[in-house]
């Protein structure tokens, strides 16, 4: 048994931008910044987590190719897939990520880990990263009691959705993001064809090296080319 894996969903099939998972930002695809940067908080293996239809195969070799395991499931039920990828990789917490965060913070992962280490949660997250920065971590037990809690579809799709919203029912921490990547107002994901052209302005210019950026450096583009728009 491990202690910690990391569970990154992806799917070809968004509704509002279709593909955006393997559209390239420079050198590489959305997909491959999304697993650079989850490696490199160094708690444990990525595992991508996709769906069974034929467009997703694409995913499944991007991830193969950069060398993670891929587990593939219900288009829907991302819970199960998460479930079925905590059992695989006889993990006692997973990490949840999602493929359309190219600039997750890569500090944030381990202090969350830590914090519920501390204080013997079984679910956190650190609040007030700019959206799109952060992970959750949520106990593998945990999500193998929400499968039997509930049915609903959208807690299904959605993961966590059960547990934020009955949160007196389980053992939670939330710490505040630290000052230097604390921007709640700002917004770093890719849903949409403009967050694509926004951020692909913002990691051209900020991490685009062999390393990835410190969120810091990120958030510093992110206002230049904001900036920018508005004058």
């Amino acid at each position: 048994m491990i202690d910690v894996a990391i569970v990154l969903q992806a799917r070809m099939g968004s509704t509002r931008l279709p593909g955006k998972v393997l559209r390239r930002i420079g050198r590489s695809s959305v997909l491959a910044r999304c697993i650079r940067r989850l490696r490199a908080a160094e708690v444990g293996p990525v595992i991508v987590a996709t769906t069974r239809e034929p467009a997703d195969d694409a995913i499944a070799r991007e991830a193969a190719r950069m060398g993670c395991d891929v587990l593939r499931g219900e288009t829907d039920d991302v819970l199960a897939r998460f479930v079925a990828a905590a059992d695989a990789a006889d993990a006692r917490v997973i990490v949840r990520a999602t493929a359309d965060n190219p600039a997750v913070d890569i500090g944030t992962t381990r202090r969350v880990l830590e914090a519920m280490a501390r204080h013997g949660a079984e679910y956190g997250k650190e609040e007030g990263l700019p959206y799109g920065a952060a992970t959750e971590a949520i106990a593998a037990e945990t999500l193998r009691r929400l499968v039997v809690l509930t049915d609903e579809p959208a807690d299904r799709e959605h993961v966590t959705l059960y547990v934020k919203r009955h949160l007196c029912a389980f053992a939670t921490v939330m710490p505040g993001a630290p000052d230097g990547v604390r921007r709640p107002d700002l917004r770093l994901t890719v849903d949409t064809s403009d967050d694509f052209s926004f951020m692909q302005r913002v990691l051209i210019e900020a991490d685009e090296g062999p390393d990835p950026a410190p969120l810091p450096a990120i958030i510093d583009a992110a206002d230049r080319w904001l900036g920018r728009v508005a004058a």
